[in-house]
């Protein structure tokens, strides 16, 4: 029986998983890869497919079909949406006509609520949650380059174990991905925001680079406290995260090669969009629901509205 997966959203993200995907399955009869995209990304990818640069590796990727027509491309029996969180409405209405009844979603979009978002639109779809630990960008149409040894992919289902989890891991893993089904995955998707919310916020607040945050001691103290007030919010939305997660953080940002800076920190230098309310926001508004205090978060967002 053939398997089809699709990637919708193809930057640094979505683009290293598909190329990989695409590089292991092309001409494979049993397993079909495909990517909705558009532009000039897409017009290159269909002339010489999706390059992915590691530090260690070149491999492109030639997909069964990559278009911006969802129809072209038939129902799919898995799809990893990659997009940026504020277009994942908008990603999910295009690619409708790829989505059957027993169609399975996989967001790796930052942000702690992406998979309730996409239900609420397709209530009778199973969707899974995921996230992702990768330094990667666009660099060029057709072109993804990554930095770092780190690009792992967690996924998960409600807490349980299922046969198709497994075999989505297997198809990962195969194709060279560092892809891992997770049974605590709610917890692994706080862990993640945890970092991302914290250095994204920080990285645009101070204007600087991840090796800043630890090279300048008051960026280091500001670091400290939005985690602490962080950490109270992970935990009243059910999350088992602790302080521990502050030298944790501290080693990350350590193996991450200098002059990197986060994806939102990157979208304010050159007046993109931001995933602001996703990243900084949301933790504003939840803290408010369980009525704890985060004066550093609010001290932050409310400065970095003036970018959107």
């Amino acid at each position: 029986m053939k398997t089809k997966i699709a990637i919708a959203g193809l930057g640094g993200v979505g683009g290293y998983y598909a190329g990989l995907l695409a590089h292991r399955y092309a001409g494979v009869d049993d397993v079909e890869v495909y990517f909705y995209v558009r532009g000039e990304h897409g017009i290159a990818i269909r002339t010489s497919g999706l390059k992915v640069v590691t530090d260690t590796s070149v491999v492109i990727g030639h997909p069964t079909m990559a278009s911006d027509n969802a129809s072209e491309m038939g129902v799919m029996d898995y799809i990893i949406i990659a997009t940026k969180s504020y277009d994942l409405e908008s990603i999910v209405e295009g690619i409708q006509s790829m989505i059957g009844p027993k169609t399975i979603l996989l967001p790796l979009l930052n942000g702690v609520d992406n998979t309730t978002r996409i239900e609420k639109l397709l209530p009778q779809n199973e969707v899974w949650s995921g996230c992702s630990y990768i330094v990667a960008r666009r660099t060029e149409p057709g072109v993804i380059t990554t930095s770092g040894k780190l690009h792992l992919l967690n996924f998960g289902y409600q807490n349980k174990v299922k046969d198709n989890l497994m075999f989505f891991e297997k198809l990962l893993v195969d194709a060279g991905i560092d892809g891992r089904f997770c049974e605590d995955i709610h917890n692994e998707i706080w862990k993640k925001f945890c970092f991302i919310s914290v250095t994204a916020s920080l990285t645009c607040y101070f204007n600087v680079g991840f090796a800043e945050l630890l090279d300048i001691p008051s960026y280091k103290e500001m670091f400290v406290n939005l985690i602490e007030e962080l950490v109270q919010v992970a935990r009243a939305e059910g999350a088992n995260q602790d302080l521990t997660m502050i030298d944790k953080a501290f080693q990350r940002i350590g193996s991450i090669p200098r002059g990197q800076t986060t994806s939102m920190h990157s979208d304010m230098q050159v007046g993109r969009k931001m995933e602001l309310y996703t990243l900084t926001g949301v933790v504003v508004d939840l803290a408010h629901k369980h009525h704890i205090k985060v004066p550093n978060y609010e001290k932050v967002y409310e400065a970095l509205c003036k970018y959107i």
